[in-house]
């Protein structure tokens, strides 16, 4: 049994095709017609309780089984009116006779204006939905991908349920790409019964006038009444399958199904049905108007309309008081969650990176309000791997009532670095040097870089454009504040799991470099200090091999972490050249032989490493020539780089980060021999 009904659709479509070359005695084309208005119906009803448009994802091939149908059965009912002498069975007899009522003018008429109301009404607008929700979907899927790419990255999903997501989008957009080719099954449809129905009457009027003899009057009447019926046999299963296509394809995901959807909606409106209900209760007083029919249709509705306004303003008092219970509720339940110790320990872990939007923020970050920043997070966070060889932990975002609505707050193991406001509605407009007249807007600073800057309105945004104002949009402004706060911050989110993760995927590919150092010449712990250093500093980590067998051609000096630290920068140099490069040669301040010496002189051992032990007034002194000569370049460099030997580069990097910790520092073993090295000034005392 099961593997006949396991056969059964092929069986099915097998038996479409032989309709079409097969006659059939009209007691069979009964039975068939009668299944193709009941199958039309179930495919209706279908689509109208069917929560999204992947539970009935088989439609594009069911619209295409039953248009081939309906054609096999246009076939043989064709066959019987112009070789039966218009007798295609009682199904069309019977509806050939409803429709006309004894005028077959009328009754053509209304068969027309079926066909045409069938053909230009539904199955036009159907195919163009079709095609339209097609292109939009294949539109939206990279964002929908990058979506749940940013779910499963921060979390919120596991791989199963990502893999389980992009299969539903693809089956998604397959069933739209489908839909909008099935779309064209229909409108051939409805064109082959309007050319069924002319071959009908007038192939019929003259088998009828020629070889059956009758008189002109019995053969209209006889050909009109068939071509009606066998017209609105095939239109009224047509106009549903129509129905189905165009309510499946205008169809949006919902818990409900469109029955519940259509009543929960109309209802939760009662105040329009009164206003409707009193606008005809007004017309009534236009002349000619049907005043009894007026006034009892409007009575109906507001009357309708103050039922269920009492309705839902009860339900609202009965989900107040619920509301009420279920935070009573909740806080008992708080109160014997906490008895346990153990859930108490629960809130004391710490998220390595936080975000708490102000409410006016929140549609930034929020996709189904159209927000793209959890998007542009990952994408970031996919150029910081590439960049620096480092891949930083899922940002938490929440909201945060208790800060301005336009503000953010950007944490780092729970305790806030930055923050800053800006207004969505506007963009954040900086001046590019080529500005050629000045504009209104609001004054403010460029949060991750404190460039003065102005907030525009949209209606400025041209203006300022060309005006020659570079402006930012507001997420943008959000993430590249980010970006330069994990930049700042990366060798604080670096943790020891994030190191053991990169020696395994490292070990993948070269398994005794990791084997032959960990732990034999390092800890883990040890190559995580010397990582973080690197990434204070900006150095890119992602070459971990040549870091590694650095560590180990240099492991008698381990003891000092920091000597150990330089040799790593000096294997780096082509890592460290590449990000200072430019055009072939590196700009510097360098520092003068007589400060190199004093440096050298002050430092100190200890057996926890070395230590620079200068004298204070040297360090003023030192300090203020650096930020002389460094102001003295700055339209020169931008972001000055200071060139000391490889002995003192380490110390005097420490010394500096005290007064300005953004300078960079690099010795000359960390430089490529391929670059040119041009000297801009020289610090001295």
């Amino acid at each position: 049994m099961k593997r006949i009904l396991n056969n059964s659709v092929a069986a099915f479509v097998i038996l479409i095709v032989l309709l079409i070359i097969i006659p059939l005695p009209t007691p069979i084309i009964d039975v068939m017609l009668v299944i193709n208005i009941g199958l039309s119906l179930i495919i209706l009803l279908t689509t109208m309780y069917i929560r999204k448009v992947l539970d009935f994802s088989i439609f594009p091939s069911v619209l295409l089984i039953t248009t081939l149908f309906r054609l096999g059965l246009n076939v043989s009912t064709t066959r019987q009116i112009l070789g039966n002498a218009g007798n295609a069975g009682k199904i069309v007899q019977t509806f050939g006779n409803f429709v006309a009522q004894g005028n077959l003018g009328v009754g053509f008429v209304i068969f027309i204006i079926i066909v045409i109301v069938q053909f230009l009404v539904i199955t036009k607008g159907a195919e163009r939905v079709s095609e339209v929700s097609a292109r939009f979907t294949l539109d939206a899927m990279p964002g929908k991908q990058m979506a749940i790419d940013a779910d499963l990255n921060s979390g919120l999903i596991d791989e199963q349920q990502a893999k389980a997501r992009r299969a539903e989008i693809q089956a998604e957009a397959n069933f739209f790409g489908a839909m909008d080719g099935a779309s064209k099954f229909v409108k051939g449809d409805s064109i082959m019964s309007i050319v069924t129905a002319v071959i009908n009457l007038l192939g019929g009027m003259i088998i009828g006038l020629v070889a059956e003899g009758m008189d002109f009057s019995t053969c209209l009447q006889t050909y009109t009444i068939a071509t009606i019926g066998d017209g609105l046999c095939s239109q009224l299963p047509s106009l549903l399958i129509s129905t189905s296509m165009g309510m499946i394809v205008t169809r949006t995901s919902s818990d409900n199904d469109f029955n519940t959807d259509v009543i929960r909606q109309f209802s939760n409106q009662p105040r329009v049905l009164m206003i409707a209900g009193g606008v005809l209760m007004v017309l009534m007083f236009i002349p000619g108007f049907p005043k009894i029919t007026m006034t009892v249709v409007g009575i109906i509705l507001i009357a309708l309309g103050i039922i269920l306004q009492r309705k839902l303003r009860a339900e609202n008092e009965v989900s107040e008081v619920e509301r009420e219970m279920k935070q009573n509720a909740e806080a008992l339940s708080e109160m014997e969650y906490y008895k346990d110790i153990d859930n108490v320990y629960k809130l004391l872990n710490v998220e390595p990176i936080e975000m708490e939007f102000g409410y006016s923020l929140i549609p930034l970050a929020d996709e189904s309000s159209g927000g793209t920043f959890i998007e542009r997070v990952v994408i970031f966070r996919k150029q910081f791997a590439i960049d620096m060889g480092m891949v930083f932990p899922s940002v938490r975002m929440r909201d945060n009532q208790n800060i301005n609505p336009n503000q953010y707050v950007i944490k780092i193991k729970g305790e806030a670095v930055a923050q800053s406001e800006i207004l969505v509605d506007h963009y954040l407009a900086l001046d590019s040097g080529n500005v050629t007249q000045q504009i209104d807007g609001i004054d403010t600073i460029e949060p991750a870089f404190h460039i003065p800057a102005k907030w525009v309105s949209e209606d400025k945004r041209v203006m300022a454009d060309i005006a020659g104002y570079t402006l930012i949009d507001p997420t943008s402004v959000m993430i590249t504040h980010l970006s330069e706060v994990i930049k700042e911050h990366a060798h604080e989110l670096l943790s020891r799991q994030d190191v053991k993760t990169m020696l395994d995927k490292l070990k993948e590919t070269n398994p005794s470099i990791v084997e032959d150092v960990i732990p034999n010449v390092v800890s883990v712990a040890y190559l995580q200090k010397v990582l973080s250093l690197l990434l204070k500093e900006g150095v890119p980590i992602r070459d971990l091999q040549t870091i590694l067998e650095t560590l180990s051609d240099y492991s008698s000096s381990l003891k000092d972490i920091d000597i150990t630290t330089e040799y790593v920068r000096q294997a780096l140099k082509r890592t460290i050249t590449r990000k200072f490069n430019d055009a072939g040669q590196i700009r510097v301040l360098t520092l003068d032989a007589g400060i190199e010496n004093k440096i050298v002189a002050s430092v100190k051992k200890s057996d926890q490493g070395s230590y620079l032990a200068l004298d204070p007034d040297m360090i003023q002194n030192i300090v203020r020539a650096t930020t002389a000569q460094i102001e003295k370049v700055r339209e020169v460099i931008p972001s000055p780089i200071i060139l000391t030997s490889p002995i003192v580069r380490v110390y005097f990097k420490k010394l500096i980060d005290q007064f300005m910790p953004n300078i960079t520092v690099l010795s000359f073993n960390e430089i490529d021999g391929t670059v040119q090295i041009q000297s801009v000034g020289n610090i001295s005392i």
